[in-house]
């Protein structure tokens, strides 16, 4: 890292001076309050009593001989259960850990922004259990098509305040919690929910999710000693991603692989695929790869999933992929609205839609490390989030499909 806050060219700090003071703050409680053993104790008892971790890992044998059956090659497929953690996602793992620092930092309010509703149902839970109030700004478009999640939180004791302005997504309600955190900064923790936005949210993010790796790494030894060759995630923003990715960063016979959606195609302008289709710029806050016009204007993002309807990334992918180190695929909606009907029927597991963007790039990805290896390869799929909150478009979906 070049500098403090940086991968490469991209992240940084690029906000109001009113917010810089409270950047600070959290950057010193970032360096020096979480890696304390108090701070850890805390926080891993939570994720261990509270959360049910770790999660397990499951080896998918049906859908692997699924895709073997349409001419994929015979990869072993494995599952990172973040579908089983209490609240349905890998976003409580987060949300209580920077809700604990929150409290550390006396702050009195927390607000969040979402998109599927599951960082501000996770938000929602970890201000009920440790005592805060909680305001989530969420996108008009995403709160009638996640309306279970909007219930979940109001039900938690969560303000839920719908954005109407822009594309009236994930994008436009985290416009609104920055604003918010601007005019309320000294009583106020923004709890972003995924790896993006300003220095240290990147970092922070990605140290409170990189349990999810460190997990995996370690039940892959226990298994037979043998690690995944690749492992493959869904990137929004990027928190379940790079949260898997962190511990297997080092290995680098282990492929990375992240998957953005391409929506009505990447070639309609319709996705939400900035590191497939994007350029250079800033957006929340930091530099990283965007959606943008020749102008420099952020274009609207399109996916199914309102989890990775957003125009930008976080920017550690960003700098993976300049790397080299990770590889980045894009899926449109019907291939993963498909690929969650195989994983339901095959392993009895209804996982969300942003997670049928990994599965549905199983196929390309056992290909690619099959010529590479010279053999079918391991894969280990972090399997984000549970799809309850997707049945809606699970059922739409399917009726058209028995329609035709």
């Amino acid at each position: 890292m070049a500098q403090a806050g940086y991968f490469g060219q991209y992240g940084g700090r690029f906000v109001a001076e009113t917010l810089v003071p409270a950047l600070e703050e959290l950057t010193r409680a970032y360096e020096e309050i979480v890696p304390t053993k108090e701070f850890q104790d805390e926080w891993r008892g939570l994720l261990a009593s509270y959360v049910g971790r770790p999660t397990p890992v499951t080896r998918a044998h049906q859908l692997g001989a699924l895709l073997t059956s349409r001419g994929a090659p015979g990869a072993e497929i494995w599952l990172k259960r973040e579908d089983l953690c209490h609240t349905g996602a890998h976003k409580i793992n987060n949300a209580l850990g920077q809700v604990l620092l929150a409290k550390r930092l006396n702050k009195t309010r927390i607000i969040a922004e979402t998109g599927a509703g599951q960082h501000g149902v996770a938000t929602a839970t970890a201000c009920a259990v440790l005592g805060l109030p909680c305001e989530v700004y969420m996108g008009a478009v995403d709160v009638e098509r996640q309306a279970p999640n909007v219930g979940r939180m109001k039900m938690l004791g969560a303000r839920v305040i719908p954005v109407e302005s822009g594309s009236r997504t994930l994008k436009d309600a985290m416009n609104e919690a920055l604003r918010d955190w601007v005019t309320n900064v000294r009583t106020t923790h923004y709890c972003v929910g995924s790896a993006a936005g300003p220095h240290p949210y990147p970092s922070l993010v990605r140290d409170l999710q990189r349990v999810i790796g460190a997990e995996a790494l370690e039940q892959f030894g226990q298994l037979d000693q043998k690690l995944p060759d690749a492992v493959v995630a869904c990137v929004g923003g990027g928190s379940n991603a790079i949260g898997i990715f962190a511990d297997f960063v080092p290995h680098t016979d282990v492929a990375l692989y992240g998957v953005e959606a391409a929506g009505h195609g990447i070639e309609t302008g319709h996705h939400a695929a900035p590191l497939n289709a994007g350029g250079v710029g800033v957006l929340h806050g930091s530099l990283t790869r965007i959606m943008q016009d020749e102008n420099g204007q952020v274009l609207e993002a399109h996916s199914v999933s309102a989890g990775l309807d957003y125009p930008g990334v976080g920017p550690e992918h960003a700098y993976l992929q300049e790397l080299g180190r990770a590889t980045y695929l894009a899926v449109g909606d019907e291939a993963a609205l498909n690929a969650a009907l195989d994983l339901t029927r095959t392993e009895g597991i209804i996982c969300a839609l942003e997670t049928a963007h990994a599965i549905a790039a199983l196929t390309e990805v056992s290909e690619r490390e099959t010529k590479r290896l010279g053999r079918p390869p391991r894969i280990l799929v972090c399997l984000s989030g549970r799809g309850d909150k997707d049945l809606v478009t699970y059922l739409d979906y399917l009726a058209k499909k028995e329609a035709k």
